[in-house]
């Protein structure tokens, strides 16, 4: 792999970075040069991560247990002595449900992990983050601006992420930390593919996930990755900005409503 020096000297964490778009940015950062710690809850594949990339770090951490996140932080900060960029990627995408089949409890969780685990993680790494004059990138999705069907809990936790990234963007520019978010769009991942299983017919949804683009296809893991890093390491005037990767999703129009809705011409204006 040729390392680049774009991130050179750098160290980053990336919570679930075992897979997916997580796992693509531990290796976008690597390849520009930061050393990375890999957080993740699931051993197995942390450490799979950990092997194929040199210049790596696997450390066991629930993002919802704050004595693993303290333990996250201090443990970085002992190894490697600094702390640059913090990557809040830890989430998870429920199968659809209507808010009626939901309950306070599933939402609670996803609370805990989507939201709460990024606040709690970038509490206690400010004090390094600061030092440093680096920066915060959190990982929130298009549907917290455009909405989504069925994933009412799911869209909220998200908006909520986009919402925390411009108030703390505030507040920590008086000490050159830089806080900003990327809203992916649908990228091909092993969660993408674990939802569509769920579904009545998967091929169905992988089609209309592919069509909703204009580019007409999913984006990549490596694609949000290098978002990431141009947030981190080139976006110097750049703070509470939502960086849209969505292969242009969110644009033009697009029949929104059911079969059943009226198709009689609008009536004019007298």
């Amino acid at each position: 792999m040729a390392m680049g020096t774009r991130y050179a000297g750098k160290v980053v964490i990336v919570t679930g970075g075992g897979r997916g778009i997580g796992a693509g940015i531990v290796r976008a950062f690597v390849e520009s040069g930061a050393q990375v710690v890999i957080c993740d809850k699931d051993e197995t594949r942390g450490r799979a991560v950990e092997r194929e990339l040199p210049g790596t770090v696997f450390l066991l951490c629930d993002v919802t247990r704050e004595e693993d996140v303290r333990t996250l932080v201090s443990e970085t900060i002992r190894r490697f002595g600094r702390l640059d960029c913090i990557v809040n990627n830890a989430g998870y995408h429920p199968p659809p449900q209507w808010l009626e089949e939901t309950s306070a409890q599933g939402f609670r969780q996803l609370l805990e992990l989507n939201l709460l685990g990024t606040y709690t993680l970038t509490k206690l790494a400010l004090p390094h983050l600061r030092k440093s004059q680096g920066n915060v990138i959190n990982i929130s999705s298009l549907v917290g601006a455009i909405g989504q069907s069925q994933a009412v809990p799911y869209v909220a936790t998200k908006g909520a992420v986009t919402a925390l990234t411009k108030a703390l963007a505030l507040d920590e520019s008086q000490y050159g930390v830089r806080v900003n978010c990327i809203s992916p769009g649908n990228i091909w991942t092993p969660l993408w593919e674990e939802l569509a299983a769920s579904t009545p017919d998967p091929t169905a949804t992988i089609r209309e996930g592919t069509l909703a683009q204009p580019l007409g296809r999913m984006g990549q893991p490596a694609e949000v990755a290098a978002a990431a890093v141009f947030l981190a390491s080139e976006a110097s005037f750049c703070t509470g900005t939502e960086l849209l990767v969505t292969g242009g999703a969110e644009l033009g129009y697009g029949r929104k409503a059911g079969q059943a809705a009226p198709t009689e011409a609008p009536t004019t204006p007298s």
